[in-house]
């Protein structure tokens, strides 16, 4: 008969966090650890989110009264990092970069922040590297040469580069 262990979904991503942050060693502040863990949990069981056309849902959020617009761009926000971080392959089925999520990610973040706290800010500042972290979920790595060096390239993805760098012993140039 098997044991079933009643386990708390926040120390489970809590541990999943902790662990991602270590093999790309970087060290979250706790209020972006906790938005991230939150982030996941809130889109467990929501499938969805792969099936949505950001740029059409940032535009929609413009159209929305305030409090309503900040909501509406928090999402389109979260939503971009969890499939820049979870889902960086399936930009190509979409015919994009993995840069038009992590742009609008950001855009989005900045305009919640204008109005509301600096959060927004940090989460659009550091958007790279909570995507980052994210990827250091997967296992093992599942960039290849020419995904990392753009990722490293573009967005000055410090993952990438660590990645890029297991594929060869050059050190990259930049554009």
């Amino acid at each position: 008969m098997a044991l079933l262990i009643n386990v708390n979904p926040v120390t489970l991503w809590y541990d999943v966090i902790k662990d991602a942050e270590g093999q790309c060693a970087i060290t979250l502040n706790e209020e972006l650890e906790v938005y991230l863990i939150s982030l996941l949990i809130r889109y467990t069981d929501k499938p969805e989110v792969a099936q949505q056309i950001f740029a059409k849902k940032f535009l929609e959020g413009f159209e929305q009264r305030e409090k309503q617009r900040h909501f509406h761009l928090q999402n389109v926000g979260d939503q971009c990092l969890l499939y820049a971080g979870l889902f960086p392959r399936h930009a190509q089925k979409r015919h994009v970069k993995i840069t038009y999520f992590v742009d609008l990610g950001r855009s989005a973040y900045a305009n919640v922040s204008r109005v509301t706290n600096d959060l927004y800010s940090t989460l659009s500042f550091q958007f790279v590297v909570l995507m980052d972290v994210l990827q250091s979920i997967r296992q093992p790595p599942d960039l290849l040469p020419l995904e990392a060096y753009e990722q490293w390239n573009e967005l000055r993805s410090k993952r990438a580069l660590g990645i890029l760098q297991s594929y060869t012993q050059a050190i990259p140039t930049q554009k």
